[in-house]
């Protein structure tokens, strides 16, 4: 997810790309150790942080998890969008050429997805925290900060320029996987245990 014109993504990192070794190593090792840093950082605060019971953010759902179980699907469902564009402007589908409003299809869809992510983890950072009652609620919680990890590194490597052209396909898989296991390790489980909510 993130934002980038196609035309830029195919032309500076496409199969006829010929990178600048040093500065390409450089510009990688910048965007993962920016990754890594927000990661951490949100684990550390997670962690250190005492759970508060006093906030309350429903977004005009009926309550908390009801809005949390929406805004993850709904987030997930654009970084579908956001992944089936990429594979039909780098050619992954049997659909032909893609049309010029797929770009701006792939940035929105990313942006929103983003976007729709942001209430639900503030609600775990802040009213929940790091926690590891369960390798499930652990996992969850790991997986949860390398997503916005991931995520900056991914903003970082789409504003790079003479990179290899595996480096934004990586970058964005390991983004929309790590939000795949975030789904499937808090949604997924509440709906197999109670359902999915009506809002």
């Amino acid at each position: 997810m993130g934002a980038s014109e196609p035309s830029e993504m195919l032309s500076d990192r496409g199969p006829g790309a010929v990178p600048q070794p040093d500065l390409a190593v450089r510009r990688l090792l910048i965007a993962g150790l920016m990754g890594a840093a927000v990661a951490l950082t949100l684990g550390i605060y997670a962690n250190a942080h005492n759970p508060s019971s006093d906030l309350t953010i429903t977004l005009g759902f009926t309550n908390t998890i009801t809005m949390k179980v929406w805004l993850a699907t709904v987030a997930l469902c654009f970084a579908v969008v956001q992944l089936l564009s990429a594979l039909w402007m780098y050619g992954r589908l049997p659909l032909g050429a893609a049309p010029s409003w797929l770009g701006s299809v792939h940035r929105i869809s990313g942006r929103l997805a983003f976007l729709v992510s942001l209430p639900v983890a503030y609600h775990c950072l802040y009213q929940l925290g790091f926690q590891h009652s369960s390798t499930r609620v652990l996992l969850h919680s790991i997986l949860g900060c390398l997503f916005y990890g991931a995520f900056a590194a991914k903003v970082l490597v789409v504003r790079s320029r003479n990179l290899p052209g595996s480096a934004l396909p990586l970058a964005g898989g390991l983004v929309f996987v790590l939000l795949v296991y975030i789904w499937l390790t808090s949604v997924l489980w509440y709906v197999n245990h109670s359902g999915f909510p009506s809002p």
